[in-house]
C-alpha cells in the first residue's frame, strides 16, 4: 500500500491548490480525482462560462463598432465555434494543472475516493479496480453539482442545467431561466447576446438579491434594452415538456410561458454521500454539508474538508484559500480561515464586483458609515471605451474612516475590486486610497474618486462643500 503524508480527495480549485501547497512544504502528496482536474469551476463553471461571456461581449462590441468609426458588414455568430474555443481554453488549463502536479511530484490517482478507515483512502477506478492508500491526513474536496429537482422534469435536453447549457451547439430561439441569482443572470446575459429571447423567473422580490438595489438597476437596464423579460416575486408550479423544443412552464401567478428550452440555475447538491464519512466519524448536516471548524478540520481528527462540500461560500478562490489553511493545519500549524475580505464577481453586462460590506448591510445593522460613489460616466477612460454605465461605491466607517467594503458595477469591475480588497486586508482608510496617486487616464481612478467622495471631496463630481 502506498503511503502519503497527505491525501486530497477531489482535484478542483481547493483540492489541487491544497495538494500543491502541501508539496511545496515538503509533504508527500496523493491527489485522488475521478474526472479531470480543475473540478466544476474549470470544467463546468467559472472558466467555460467566462469563455462564452467573452464571445458574447465581443459580439456586442462588434455590433456597436460604428460608434468607433468602424463599419462592419456580414457579421455572423456560430455558437459551435464559441463552444469549441471554450473547450480549448478548458483543455489548456487542465493540462497546465496536470503539469504543475507533475512538477511538484504529486501523484495523481485516478478514481473515486472514499475514506476506508482512519488514515486510509480507498480509490475505485473506472474499470472497477480498487486500491488502498495510506494517509497521515486527509482533505476532502469533493465539491458540489447542480441539484436535479424532480418537480422540474429535468431531462438534459429540453429542461437543462448549466452543464448542458455550456455545450449547446445551437442557440435556442427562446430560453426561460429559473433563478435570477448570479448564475441565472450570467446565462441570461450570454444567451440574450447570442440572440435568444430570454426570460428570467425569480421567486424573490428582485434579481441578484445579495446586491444593493441601485447596483441591480444598472443590470436591469441592460436586460431591458436587450428584451430580457424579468419576472420577480414569482415561482414555478409545473414544467411540462410538450414535445422536443417546446416546454410549457406554469408560474405561481397563473400565467404560462412557452419556450424552446428551460435552464434551471437554482440549487446545488453537495458531494458528500458514498465517501465513507459516517464510518469515519465526520459529521454532516441534513443537507449533506460537511461541518468544519475555523481550521477546516472536521469532527474526525486528521480529516479536513474544504470548498463547496462544506456549504460555505461557493467560490473557487474561497475553496483555494481554505485548502491552504487546511494544509497548514494538517502539517502541524494553527491557522484559521478568515472570511472578512472575500471579493466576488458577477459577469453580467456590465460586470458587478464586491468585497466586504454592502451599503444595505450597513443600514440593516444600523452602523454609522459614510458612502462614496463615483460614476463611470464621469471617467475619461470609461468614455473613451464607450463604457459609461455603472459606478464605484465605497463604504467606510464614519468614525475611523476604515474601508468596510466596496461594490463596483461597470466594465472591468471584477478586475478593479482587487485594489479595495488589498486595502481592506491592510486595514486602510478611505483617505489612504484617495491620497494614493492613480495613473491617468485609467479605470482605477474611479476607485480613487469614490474614496475621495466618502468625504465629499471627489474632484470630478459635484460634492458637498465644507
Amino acid at each position: 500500500m502506498k503511503e502519503f503524508d497527505l491525501v486530497v480527495v477531489g482535484g478542483g480549485p481547493g483540492g489541487y491548490t491544497a495538494a500543491i501547497r502541501a508539496a511545496q512544504k515538503g509533504a508527500k502528496v496523493g491527489l485522488v480525482e475521478k474526472d479531470r482536474v480543475g473540478g466544476t469551476c474549470l470544467n463546468r463553471g467559472c472558466i467555460p462560462t467566462k469563455a462564452l461571456y467573452y464571445s458574447a461581449k465581443n459580439l456586442l462590441t462588434i455590433k456597436k463598432a460604428e460608434r468607433f468609426g468602424i463599419t462592419i458588414t456580414g457579421v455572423e455568430f456560430h455558437i459551435s465555434e464559441a463552444v469549441r474555443r471554450k473547450n480549448d481554453v478548458v483543455a489548456r488549463l487542465v493540462g497546465g494543472i496536470e503539469q504543475l502536479l507533475k512538477a511538484n511530484r504529486i501523484e495523481l490517482i485516478r478514481g473515486a475516493g472514499s475514506i476506508e478507515a482512519k488514515g486510509k483512502v480507498k480509490v475505485e477506478s473506472a474499470d472497477g479496480t480498487v486500491e488502498l492508500v495510506g494517509a497521515g491526513s486527509i482533505i476532502i474536496a469533493t465539491g458540489s453539482e447542480p441539484a436535479l429537482i424532480p418537480m422540474f422534469n429535468m431531462d438534459g435536453i429540453n429542461v437543462i442545467t448549466s452543464t448542458e447549457a455550456l455545450d449547446l451547439t445551437r442557440v435556442p430561439e427562446s430560453l426561460l431561466i429559473i433563478g435570477g441569482g448570479v448564475m441565472g443572470c450570467e446565462f441570461a446575459n450570454i444567451f440574450s447576446a447570442f440572440g435568444s429571447s430570454v426570460k428570467i423567473v425569480e421567486i424573490l422580490p428582485r434579481i441578484l438579491s445579495t446586491e444593493d438595489p441601485q447596483v441591480v438597476r444598472v443590470v436591469e437596464r441592460t436586460f431591458k434594452k436587450r428584451g430580457v423579460g424579468v419576472f420577480t416575486g414569482t415561482g414555478v408550479e409545473e414544467i411540462d415538456v410538450v414535445e422536443e423544443g417546446r416546454v410549457e412552464t406554469r408560474l405561481t401567478d397563473g400565467s404560462t410561458l412557452t419556450t424552446e428550452k428551460v435552464l434551471v440555475t437554482i440549487g446545488r447538491s453537495f458531494n458528500s454521500s458514498g465517501i465513507g464519512l459516517e464510518d469515519a466519524g465526520v459529521r454532516t448536516d441534513d443537507k449533506g454539508r460537511i461541518e468544519v471548524n475555523p481550521g477546516m478540520e472536521t469532527s474526525a481528527r486528521g480529516i479536513y474538508a474544504i470548498g463547496d462540500v462544506t456549504g460555505g461560500m461557493l467560490l473557487a478562490h474561497v475553496a483555494a484559500k481554505e485548502g491552504i489553511v487546511a494544509v497548514e493545519n494538517a502539517l502541524g500549524g494553527t491557522e484559521e480561515m478568515d472570511y472578512s475580505v472575500i471579493p466576488a464577481g458577477i459577469f453580467t453586462e456590465p460586470e458587478i464586483a464586491s468585497v466586504g460590506m454592502r451599503e444595505k448591510e450597513a443600514k440593516e445593522q444600523e452602523m454609522e458609515v459614510k458612502v462614496g460613489r463615483f460614476p463611470y460616466a464621469a471617467s475619461g477612460k470609461a468614455l473613451t471605451m464607450d463604457e459609461p454605465d455603472g459606478f464605484v461605491q465605497i463604504v467606510a466607517d464614519a468614525t475611523s474612516d476604515r474601508v468596510l467594503g466596496a461594490t463596483i458595477v461597470g466594465t472591468h469591475a471584477t478586475d478593479l475590486i482587487g485594489e479595495v480588497a488589498v486595502a481592506m486586508r491592510q486595514g486602510a482608510k478611505a483617505t489612504d486610497i484617495a491620497d494614493t496617486v492613480h495613473a491617468h487616464p485609467t479605470l482605477p481612478e474611479l476607485v480613487m474618486e469614490a474614496a475621495e467622495d466618502v468625504h465629499g471631496m471627489a474632484i470630478h463630481k459635484a460634492g458637498r462643500r465644507k
